[in-house]
C-alpha cells in the first residue's frame, strides 16, 4: 500500500531523513534572518549616513557674526557715567579671562561636564539619551554639548526634529575644528537668554546682583548657571523658590563633580535666594528708558557714523548730554517747579521741541523731545528733531540782517523804511501790528521784529548771498523766494538746526555742527571713533558781534518781542518767531486773526544756546497769543538753570567793529553836533572804515538878527521893525508877536530886514520876536519889547526915543517871580560900554524883556543873561546871550518890563 513503510527499518531511515531535513531548513532560515538584518542594517546605516549628509549638506554655514551675538550698547553722558543701554538684547560681553573660575565650574557641571573631552558630541551622554527617548519618546531629553548650544541658538530653530539635530551635530563638529574649547565656551556664556530681556551670564551678574561677574560668588554663580534651563520660571525676583529649588540643584551637581566639596554645598544652599539681589527700585533705574528724547538723537547720530548698529554691536557710546540740564528740562516739560503753566487743550496737550547746546562747540547738552509722551513707545516722535516746522521770524537775522551786514557791511544804525509795500510779484505784505513806522534802524527792524525792513533787506543782499549764508550755518532749504525772508521756507527746521545755526552768531561767526556724541567705542574695546566735527568761520566776526548786540535789544527793550526770555542779569540774545495760518485754514477751523500754529523763541550766550518750538501735533489747534509766550518761559527757565553759578562773559567786540555816536534821524549816519538834543543822540555799531565822519547840521544854530528896532506910530497905528543880518545867503524871517504876555502868534516869513506891522488896535506891550530860517536850522530869536499907550500928555517923540532904547537881545531863559504876571525875555546883547543898574518893575502886567543887570565896568565877554520876570515879585532867570565889550557879564535878571541899559552895537 502505498505511503506505508515496508520495515520498522524504513521507518527509522524515513524519520531520520525527515529530521535532518527540517533541521537543515531551520538552520537556513535562521542564517537567512541573520543576513538579512544586517543588510537591513548596512542599508539603514548607509540610507541614515545618507540621510545625515543630505541635512549636513544642507546645514548653515558657520557664519562668525552670527557667532558673535547681538549685544545691546552702552550710552554714557558727558561725565563718562552710564545712562543707559540700547538694544532688543541686553547683553554685556564678558570675554573667557574675565570669566572666573567658580562661573565656569559651576556652568559645566550644569551644562556639559565632558565639555573638554569630546570633539564637540558627547557620544556617552547621547547614549544616555537615546535610552530615555526610546522610553520615554522622542525629545523627551537632550543630550546637547555646550557646542550643540552654541550652535543651536546662533542658526538653527529651537524645533525638535532630526533635520535639525542632524545639522546641529554637523555644525557642532566644525565648529570644534575652527575654534579653541575656551573661544566656544566664552560663545556660550555671552548667548544665552537669562530673562527679562538680557542675554549672558556677565549681563545676569549686573541685572541680578549688581555685580561685575569677575566679584560673583558661589551661591550667585549657581543661580546664574541654573538660569538658562527655564530663565523666566527661575526668575528670583518672579518665582524665587523655584529660584532657590535650581539654584540648590546645581551646587549638588558641582560636588557631585568634584567643583566643590560637601561642605561648600551645604554653605551655599543656606543663603538666601533674595541675598544680594538688588531692590527693585534699582533694577528700575538702572534699566528704565532714561533721557529717551536725547538717545533717540544719538541712535540716529551714531548710525550715520559709519556702518554701526547700535542695537546689536556692543558700542560704548560716549555723548554730550549733561545729565542735571537734561533732567531740569525733562522737568520744565513735566510742568513741575517752573513759574509759569501751560495751555489746557481737550483734545491733546501742547508740545515743545527744545535743544539746548554749548555755544562754543556744538555739543547738545540736553533735548526735549516733547510733553506728556508715551513712556512704553520707544523711539517715539521727537518734537525736537523730527519736526519740520517754518521757523516764522526767526529766520530774519539768518537770511536777511547777517548777510546784509557780512557783504553790504551794513551798521545797526542803516535806515530802511517801514511802510506799505509789495512782494516783487505785487502780493501785499504787512507787518505783525498792521502799522508802519517809516524810517528806522535795522536794530528796531529787528527787536520789533518788521516784515517790511525784513525783505527790504533779503532784496537788498539778494537770494544768492543769502543762501550760500545760511547753507554755511547748516540750513538748507528748497528754494529762497522772498517769502523766506519773513519765514516761508521749506521743508521747515526743527530745534537743532535753530540751535546750531544762532551758536554761530555767539561763537564770534565759527559754525559747528550740533552733536551728542563725542566718540565710540568698538565691542573690542580698544577701536575708538572719533566723531568728526570739525568748527568752521561761517561769517565775519562783525557780523557775529553785530547781529548778537541788535539781538541783544530783542530782549533788552522794554517793547522788545523777546522781553519774556529775559533773565536778569544775563548777557543774552535771542529771536523771537511767529507763523501764519492761511486765509483758508483760518475758514475752515475758525481760527482767530491772532493765533497762530507756530511759536518759536531761540536765546543764546557765549556759554549755551537753547532754541524752542511750541505747538501743537495737530497744526489746526491754535496758539493764542498768550500761549506763544511759552516758548520764551521756556528759555528763560532753563538758561536760568544752567547758568546758575557760571561766570557768563557778554559778546566780545572785535577789532573790525567800531562804536560811534549818531544824530538819531541823520540818513546817512552823521555825527551829533554840539547842539544836537541828547534825546537824539544814540549809539550804533559800524564796520570799521565805515563809520560816519561828517556832523550833522540839523541841530546847528544859524546867526540871530542883530540890532532889531521896534517903532510905534500912533498916527497911523502902525509898528515899524527893522533888524540887520550878514551876508549869508537863503535866509527868511520868521516874524511873531506876544501882546501883553499872551500867547504867541506868527505874523509873517520874509526875506526882508524889515517889517510894518499895520492896523494896531491893542494897547500895551508887545513883544516881538525875529528868527533866522535857513533850510532845516532855526536860530535864536531877536527881540524888542514896543509899548503901544493912548495917554493925551504924553509926548510922541519921548515915545519913539524910549522905542528906540530897546535892546536886541538873543538868549533864552526863564525866570519865575512870586507875582501875578509871569513873561519870558529873550536876546542877544553884543556891544561895548558899561552897564550900570537895574531894572525892577511891579505891578499886574506879564513882560518879557531879558534885564541883564550888573555894576561897574569890565572886560568884554560874553554875556549869558535872560530872565523870566514876573508880575509883582521877585523872580530870577538864567539863559544864554552873546554880548561883548565893557558889559560885566549878567546875573540872574530881575522881574522887569523893560531894560534900560544901553550899549554900543556891533
Amino acid at each position: 500500500m502505498a505511503g506505508q513503510y515496508k520495515s520498522r527499518e524504513e521507518k527509522r531511515l524515513a524519520q531520520q531523513k525527515s529530521k535532518s531535513t527540517k533541521s537543515k531548513k531551520k538552520g537556513s532560515l535562521v542564517k537567512r534572518v541573520i543576513i538579512s538584518l544586517f543588510i537591513i542594517g548596512i542599508i539603514g546605516m548607509l540610507a541614515g549616513a545618507g540621510l545625515f549628509a543630505y541635512y549636513a549638506s544642507s546645514a548653515p554655514k558657520l557664519d562668525e557674526k552670527l557667532l558673535k551675538d547681538p549685544i545691546a550698547s552702552e550710552i554714557y553722558d558727558m561725565n563718562g557715567d552710564l545712562i543707559t543701554t540700547v538694544g532688543k538684547e541686553k547683553r554685556e560681553y564678558a570675554n573667557f579671562d574675565d570669566i572666573p573660575q567658580v562661573m565656569q565650574d559651576a556652568v559645566l557641571a550644569t551644562e556639559d561636564n565632558r565639555f573638554y573631552k569630546h570633539n564637540g558630541i558627547d557620544l556617552i551622554r547621547l547614549g544616555g539619551a537615546v535610552i530615555a527617548n526610546v522610553t520615554g519618546g522622542f525629545g523627551s531629553e537632550g543630550a546637547s554639548t555646550i557646542t550643540q548650544q552654541v550652535i543651536k541658538g546662533s542658526f538653527l530653530s529651537p524645533e525638535k526634529t532630526l533635520k535639525r539635530k542632524a545639522q546641529e551635530a554637523w555644525l557642532a563638529l566644525k565648529l570644534e575644528q575652527e575654534y579653541t574649547k575656551e573661544e566656544i565656551f566664552e560663545m556660550y556664556f555671552n548667548k544665552v537668554y537669562m530673562s527679562a530681556g538680557i542675554n549672558g551670564m556677565a549681563t545676569a551678574a549686573d541685572y541680578y546682583y549688581g555685580k561685575d561677574i569677575k566679584d560673583i560668588e558661589l551661591h550667585e554663580a549657581a543661580l546664574i548657571a541654573g538660569l538658562p534651563q527655564s530663565p523666566n520660571n527661575y526668575n528670583p525676583f518672579k518665582y524665587p523658590e523655584k529660584a532657590e529649588k535650581r539654584r540648590n540643584i546645581v551646587l549638588s551637581l558641582m560636588e557631585q563633580h568634584g567643583k566643590i566639596n560637601e561642605e561648600e554645598k551645604k554653605k551655599a544652599q543656606a543663603v538666601p535666594i533674595t541675598e544680594g539681589l538688588v531692590s527693585a527700585e534699582e533694577v528700575e533705574k538702572k534699566n528704565g528708558n532714561k533721557y529717551p528724547a536725547f538717545v533717540d538723537a544719538v541712535i540716529d547720530e551714531v548710525q550715520k557714523m559709519g556702518d554701526y548698529n547700535l542695537f546689536s554691536d556692543g558700542l560704548k557710546v560716549y555723548t554730550t548730554v549733561d545729565p542735571d540740564a537734561q533732567k531740569r528740562l525733562e522737568e520744565i516739560l513735566a510742568g513741575e517747579n517752573t513759574s509759569f503753566s501751560y495751555p489746557e487743550n481737550p483734545e491733546e496737550p501742547m508740545q515743545a521741541g527744545v535743544t539746548l547746546m554749548d555755544t562754543k562747540t556744538g555739543e547738545i547738552r540736553a533735548i526735549g523731545g516733547g510733553r506728556e509722551q508715551d513712556p512704553n513707545v520707544q523711539r517715539g516722535f521727537n518734537f525736537a528733531i523730527d519736526t519740520k516746522r517754518q521757523p516764522g521770524s526767526t529766520i530774519k537775522p539768518l537770511i536777511d540782517y547777517a548777510p546784509a551786514i557780512e557783504h553790504l557791511k551794513w551798521s545797526t544804525y542803516h535806515i530802511l523804511k517801514d511802510e506799505p509795500y509789495k512782494y516783487s510779484d505785487g502780493t501785499e505784505l504787512n507787518n505783525y501790528d498792521g502799522q508802519f513806522k517809516g524810517p528806522i534802524t535795522i536794530r528796531e527792524g529787528l527787536w520789533d521784529s518788521r516784515n517790511i525792513t525784513a525783505l527790504k533787506a533779503f532784496q537788498e543782499v539778494g537770494p544768492e548771498k543769502a543762501e550760500e549764508f545760511v547753507n554755511g550755518l547748516g540750513l538748507k532749504f528748497d528754494h529762497y523766494y522772498e517769502s523766506a525772508s519773513i519765514g516761508g521756507v521749506s521743508p521747515g527746521v526743527n530745534s537743532v538746526q535753530m540751535a546750531g545755526a544762532y551758536a554761530a552768531f555767539g561763537n564770534e561767526g565759527i559754525y559747528n555742527k550740533p552733536h551728542t556724541v563725542t566718540k565710540v567705542v568698538l565691542r573690542d574695546g580698544e577701536t575708538e571713533i572719533e566723531n568728526d566735527n570739525k568748527p568752521k568761520p561761517a561769517m565775519k566776526e562783525y557780523t557775529a558781534y553785530m547781529i548778537s548786540d541788535m539781538l541783544q535789544s530783542v530782549i533788552d527793550h522794554p517793547r522788545g518781542t523777546g522781553l519774556y526770555a529775559k533773565v536778569p542779569g544775563l548777557p543774552m540774545a535771542g529771536k523771537s518767531g511767529t507763523t501764519n495760518y492761511s486765509q483758508e485754514e483760518r475758514e475752515k477751523y475758525g481760527i482767530a486773526k491772532t493765533d497762530a500754529p507756530d511759536s518759536w523763541f531761540v536765546g543764546y550766550t557765549t556759554n549755551y544756546t537753547a532754541a524752542v518750538w511750541t505747538g501743537y501735533k495737530t497744526r489746526s489747534i491754535p496758539l493764542s497769543p498768550r500761549d506763544r509766550r511759552v516758548s520764551q518761559y521756556i528759555v528763560s527757565d532753563l538758561m536760568s538753570y544752567v547758568h546758575d553759578g557760571v561766570d557768563t562773559p557778554d559778546f566780545k567786540k572785535p577789532d573790525s567793529v567800531v562804536e560811534s555816536k549818531v544824530e538819531l534821524g541823520s540818513n546817512p549816519a552823521r555825527l551829533p553836533s554840539e547842539y544836537t538834543p541828547d534825546d537824539r543822540i544814540i549809539t550804533e555799531l559800524f564796520v570799521r572804515g565805515t563809520e560816519p565822519s561828517k556832523v550833522s547840521q540839523e541841530f546847528d544854530k544859524i546867526d540871530s538878527p542883530s540890532n532889531l528896532k521896534g517903532k510905534y506910530n500912533k498916527k497911523d497905528q502902525t509898528i515899524t521893525l527893522a533888524w540887520d543880518y550878514g551876508k549869508e545867503k537863503d535866509v527868511q524871517f520868521e516874524v511873531a508877536v506876544s501882546i501883553n504876555g499872551e500867547a504867541k502868534q506868527v505874523l509873517t516869513t520874509t526875506d526882508k530886514k524889515g517889517l510894518n506891522v499895520e492896523n494896531i488896535q491893542s494897547q500895551g506891550t508887545f513883544t516881538f520876536e525875529v528868527v533866522a530860517i535857513s533850510g532845516d536850522q532855526r536860530s535864536n530869536p531877536a527881540t524888542v519889547n514896543v509899548d503901544v499907550k493912548a495917554t493925551d500928555g504924553e509926548d510922541e517923540e519921548n515915545q519913539d526915543e524910549n522905542n528906540d532904547e530897546n535892546q536886541d537881545n538873543n538868549g533864552n531863559g526863564n525866570g519865575q517871580g512870586n507875582g501875578n504876571g509871569q513873561g519870558n525875555g529873550n536876546g542877544e546883547d553884543s556891544g561895548g560900554g558899561e552897564d550900570t543898574g537895574g531894572g525892577e518893575d511891579t505891578g499886574d502886567d506879564e513882560g518879557t524883556t531879558p534885564p541883564p543887570e550888573g555894576d561897574g565896568t569890565g572886560d568884554g565877554g560874553t554875556d549869558d543873561g535872560t530872565g523870566d520876570g514876573t508880575g509883582t515879585g521877585d523872580g530870577t532867570g538864567d539863559g544864554t546871550g552873546d554880548g561883548s565889550g565893557t558889559g560885566d557879564g549878567a546875573t540872574n535878571g530881575a522881574p522887569a518890563t523893560q531894560s534900560e541899559s544901553r550899549r554900543d552895537q556891533e
